[in-house]
């Protein structure tokens, strides 16, 4: 066992109670969904709509910077929208009691590149079932980059802190990249020399041949046909649609990190997957994520993972919930000796670049170590 950057208080007390507890939150809220949350998404997606005309109309109509500025960030306001307030929220099921086929994780594809199937497959049922398990999870450093010391050192990982930032220009590639399973050469693969399961080729090249159409198409759109409708303006129009990708792409690798990757956040092996019941899948899922703290508005361009810890414990019910949630949650937590990991945006972002280089060097014996209830006192399995 390597020692531990923060030992959290291992004595939890009664896990029972915190099963129970945390079972009687997410029935009480899963009992209010319902229109609230209907008219929620749906005045998102206005939004999101109003945001996307404004900005194609502005930066491709625009004479002058300041009102093409407007444009790109109108543009860019819809994408961060639609991926990560809608997006992300419609693909976890999140507003399927609606039956609305606009807003079902069944039917719903997403602008980023990756495709909808692949993402859920290697999201909610992979990273939110195996929440930085080592060896299972593949979120947990994204294959390419090393953030565990129970992830043997290799010379390329000197790069991470020069790689990593700038995956984030490009990160709906990456992510679409490693949902297919492509990056799974690279790791995470334990001290152990375990390694992400690998998928059968021919379901590869299903899903890789998807992933590029789904790419040629929005490249088509994005800076094909928007740029040849502006004619000898064609240049501003594919900047603009370019820095609002861009924009997006960095926005959402910052989220993601700070709830994922900062210094507190634990890791975990396979075997100890063997003796966890929900009481320590609770416990898993909170002190392997972290929470950052920001203005309402903030929240929302960020899809409320913010609420990191929350959304983990409840990926199923409407994010938008989570800020009410989160002092009852936090509250659980401290008193059953969780840590609950949070901070401002900035320090959490400062946290996950400062354990990206400390991994990328090696010789680091420090891993960030969860809480275990002791399994004897638990009774009730998942």
């Amino acid at each position: 066992m390597h020692p531990s950057i923060e030992q959290p208080n291992a004595a939890t007390q009664h896990p029972n109670t915190l099963r129970v507890e945390l079972d009687a939150l997410r029935q009480e809220y899963a009992s209010k969904v319902g229109p609230a949350d209907a008219e929620y998404i749906r005045g998102v997606r206005a939004v999101a709509r109003s945001a996307k005309v404004a900005g194609r109309l502005l930066v491709h109509f625009s004479l002058e910077p300041i009102s093409w500025s407007a444009g790109v960030a109108a543009l860019t306001v819809y994408k961060v929208l639609e991926n990560m307030e809608i997006g992300h929220n419609v693909l976890h099921g999140q507003y399927d009691f609606m039956h609305d086929p606009l807003l079902g994780s069944a039917t719903y594809e997403w602008e980023m590149v990756g495709t909808a199937k692949s993402w859920k497959r290697a999201h909610n049922a992979t990273h939110h079932v195996f929440t930085n398990v080592i060896g299972r999870d593949r979120d947990f450093g994204y294959d390419a980059f090393r953030f565990s010391a129970d992830v043997p050192w290799r010379p390329f990982h000197l790069v991470q802190p020069l790689l990593s930032p700038l995956s984030g220009l490009f990160f709906e590639y990456s992510i679409g990249a490693y949902d297919l399973g492509l990056l799974d050469v690279l790791g995470p693969r334990s001290a152990r020399g375990e390694g992400p399961r690998r998928r059968p080729a021919h379901e590869v090249a299903r899903d890789l041949w998807a992933f590029a159409r789904k790419v040629a198409r929005k490249g088509a759109v994005e800076y094909v046909l928007y740029p040849g409708l502006a004619g000898p303006f064609a240049p501003k129009v594919l900047l603009g649609n370019a820095l609002a990708d861009g924009f997006r792409n960095v926005w959402a690798y910052a989220v993601i990190y700070c709830g994922h990757l900062t210094e507190r956040t634990a890791t975990f092996s396979e075997e100890e997957l063997a003796t966890e019941d929900r009481t320590g899948w609770y416990a898993r899922q909170v002190t392997g994520s972290s929470n950052f703290e920001a203005s309402r508005i903030v929240h929302v361009l960020s899809g409320h993972l913010g609420f990191q810890i929350e959304h983990h414990l409840f990926p199923n019910l409407p994010a938008w919930r989570y800020p009410e949630m989160a002092p009852r949650v936090r509250d659980i937590c401290e008193r059953h000796g969780l840590r609950y990991a949070t901070g401002s945006l900035a320090s959490q972002f400062a946290s996950a670049m400062r354990r990206l280089v400390r991994f990328a060097l090696p010789g680091s014996g420090e891993r960030v170590m969860g809480v275990s209830p002791d399994a004897s006192e638990i009774k009730e399995k998942k």
